[in-house]
């Protein structure tokens, strides 16, 4: 012990995941964060594995990874952890998102945190879409062609930086090789903006369920933490488990087991099921250039929630108006999910642009309109008490 005290390096690490005190209260939806460092960790060793027998081209893409499945001694395990660890990943960043927007996590003085937090999810987005792309099925091909093309939405010089994407006039052996290498080097950028998040996270600490600051009533990360997190950590290898080896195929596209042709278009072209709320969005608007406007602002209108929630108290815990918002926005977030997986007909375009409507309201209206009455009504309740 005297050793993790002592050493530079090992009195960082001991400050950060032994010492540092954390919040008696803090429930299980504070081991989010844990389980996506795992999962980064998962990803990043299972893709460096497949890395070494894949083939960056569009002639032997696909069967390099059928040659991973059925060749690789446990090629099909390290492939399959892969595919669905990455689901995971969305399930927790998801999950870790509505908590700190329940409980305020990105007010003052932790906006820097919530910030980099938002940046690491827009990177997460655009590194599993390249990473979509790899396997070079038919999803993987159209889902390419359709996401480069919103760039053509860009005036003046869209079409050109679609064409610079692509290495030519269509998705091709350079867009492949580029995506493989993006695929690859990305998570490296993740994963030191993740060590930037915790820097961040230890300046003032982890927020709690009651949104009150206070250094009394603290244990150290270690063993109480830790073990806390191993829990989680042990269920989730369970469910990961269970789904590797009995339903492995469970939160993928079958379509993507047919080997890419840019003839034949599928009969629905959909991203995988985490990005299918971005997707609706996008379709609900009928301007390509305002519909992919939407769909970028749907993740970067999260930085303006520190500006927008104008209440004075910290967290839902307390506040039944913004409890039943919450939930409200949660609802919302699903159905644009569920439209996003349908094919662009009424009722479900209609569906769309109302839940489109209500997502960037939260944000812009109804957040700062509950604030504003919030503090109104305490004000009025304080004036009362001390006439």
């Amino acid at each position: 012990m005297r050793l993790l005290k002592t050493h530079v390096l090992l009195r960082m690490l001991n400050s950060y995941i032994v010492d540092s005190p954390e919040p008696a209260n803090i429930s299980y939806l504070w081991n989010f964060g844990s389980l996506l460092g795992v999962c980064l960790i998962i990803q990043i060793l299972t893709g460096a594995f497949l890395a070494m027998h894949y083939t960056p081209n569009v002639d032997f893409a696909f069967n390099s990874v059928e040659h991973i499945m059925r060749d690789v001694n446990n090629g099909w395990l390290i492939r399959y952890t892969h595919a669905n660890v990455a689901s995971f990943f969305f399930i927790f960043v998801y999950i870790h998102i509505g908590r700190g927007l329940y409980y305020s996590s990105y007010k003052s003085p932790r906006v820097l945190l919530w910030s980099i937090g938002v940046i690491i999810l827009v990177l997460m987005i655009a590194i599993a879409f390249l990473g979509y792309v790899l396997p070079y099925g038919q999803m993987s091909l159209w889902g390419a062609t359709v996401i480069t093309n919103l760039l053509s939405a860009i005036p003046v010089f869209g079409q050109d930086i679609v064409e610079l994407i692509w290495g030519g006039c269509s998705v091709s052996n350079a867009t492949l090789n580029r995506f493989f290498s993006l695929h690859y080097l990305l998570p490296f950028v993740l994963a030191a903006l993740v060590i930037a998040h915790i820097l961040a996270l230890h300046v003032h600490g982890s927020n709690n369920p009651n949104g009150v600051t206070a250094s009394g009533d603290r244990y150290a990360f270690h063993p109480y933490f830790i073990f806390k997190d191993l829990v989680t950590i042990f269920a989730f290898f369970l469910v990961l488990s269970i789904l590797v080896f009995f339903y492995p195929n469970l939160l993928g596209h079958s379509d993507n087991y047919i080997p890419a042709d840019p003839m034949v278009t599928p009969p629905s072209i959909v991203p995988e099921w985490y990005l299918l709320p971005y997707y609706a969005i996008l379709r609900s608007i009928p301007n390509k250039l305002l519909g992919v406007l939407a769909m970028f602002g749907s993740l970067f209108i999260l930085f303006i929630l520190p500006i927008t929630d104008l209440s004075r108290i910290r967290g839902s815990q307390f506040r039944p108006a913004m409890k039943l918002a919450f939930w409200f926005f949660v609802v919302d977030f699903f159905i644009l999910m569920w439209i996003g997986s349908q094919h662009p007909n009424t009722p479900y375009v209609e569906i769309g642009q109302i839940s489109t409507a209500f997502y960037f309201s939260w944000f812009l209206i109804i957040v700062p309109l509950i604030g504003i009455s919030e503090n109104t009504l305490i004000d009025v309740a304080t004036n009362k008490y001390k006439n």
